[in-house]
């Protein structure tokens, strides 16, 4: 059940960001995002915190990779793409990820991994191009892609390091790894929102835009991201993986719903072999 509200939450991320990208810069969203959220959590936080600081102090560096990963660089990317590329297509790209979680946990983990699954994960790799090439073989061969759909798949590629390298986190409380990953990846942030502002990409102070930035503070950050944790510590990173199926299906649905996109013969063909 938790999962399924994460995905829930996650395609609404995709929905938001598309359409508001007019409203909010896409780093400047990932920025407010999470410093909201921070807000958001850190009184419940503060005391795991202290009674966490020797272990964070003390596995500082995996923290690091996990804030960097998962917080700074992962929707900083997606909500970039956004401006160039479908909601539509951002959600099935980022249904890849079981595949990515699986080949990723076998390579850096270990994890035993059967033929039978890796050849679904091929396959589902295969969906994702097609998805990225938007049916045309020859964009293939030509490397003729949308900036946008090849910024998401990126991302999404990192996502599925970040799945993985969870589970080497220290023995900490949730909230902990949640403030402290956060914290980094405001850090990482940062800058890249400083060369935005300087380039004259500025917040349209209007009800949408603080409307945006309140759902994506909240429901695809606090709630999601603990329900994702949650989620990976109890069947692993490759059953999550394999859960987040449903995340195309709901993202297709809100994105012909509320944003008007069309479904193409591509996009279903991607979602067969990805799913």
């Amino acid at each position: 059940m938790l999962l399924t509200f994460t995905a829930l939450f996650w395609a609404g991320n995709a929905i938001v960001a598309r359409a508001a990208r007019d409203i909010v810069p896409p780093v400047a969203l990932a920025f407010w995002r999470w410093s909201f959220a921070l807000l958001i959590i850190l009184p419940f936080a503060w005391r795991y915190l202290q009674r966490d600081w020797p272990l964070i102090r003390e596995n500082w560096k995996i923290l690091t990779v996990l804030g960097c990963l998962g917080i700074g660089a992962f929707n900083s990317l997606l909500y970039t793409g956004l401006q160039e590329t479908t909601a539509l297509n951002a959600m099935l790209l980022q249904s890849g990820q079981p595949a990515l979680i699986l080949l990723v946990g076998s390579l850096v983990m270990g994890d035993r991994t059967s033929w039978r699954q890796i050849t679904g994960a091929v396959v589902a790799l295969l969906g994702v191009l097609t998805i990225i090439a938007r049916g045309n073989v020859g964009a293939l061969a030509d490397f003729r892609f949308n900036a946008g759909d090849l910024i998401i798949a990126f991302a999404v590629f990192l996502w599925a390091i970040y799945a993985v390298m969870l589970r080497r986190r220290p023995a900490i409380h949730p909230l902990s790894l949640f403030a402290v990953t956060l914290i980094v990846g405001i850090v990482v942030i940062a800058p890249f929102y400083a060369v935005e502002i300087q380039s004259g990409r500025l917040i349209n102070p209007q009800r949408d835009g603080i409307l945006a930035i309140g759902y994506v503070s909240i429901f695809p950050s606090v709630l999601a991201y603990l329900f994702f944790n949650r989620g990976v510590e109890v069947i692993g990173s490759a059953g999550t993986g394999m859960y987040m199926n449903i995340l195309p299906v709901l993202g297709a649905g809100l994105a012909i719903i509320f944003l008007g996109e069309r479904l193409y013969a591509f996009h279903a063909v991607g979602l067969i072999l990805i799913v």
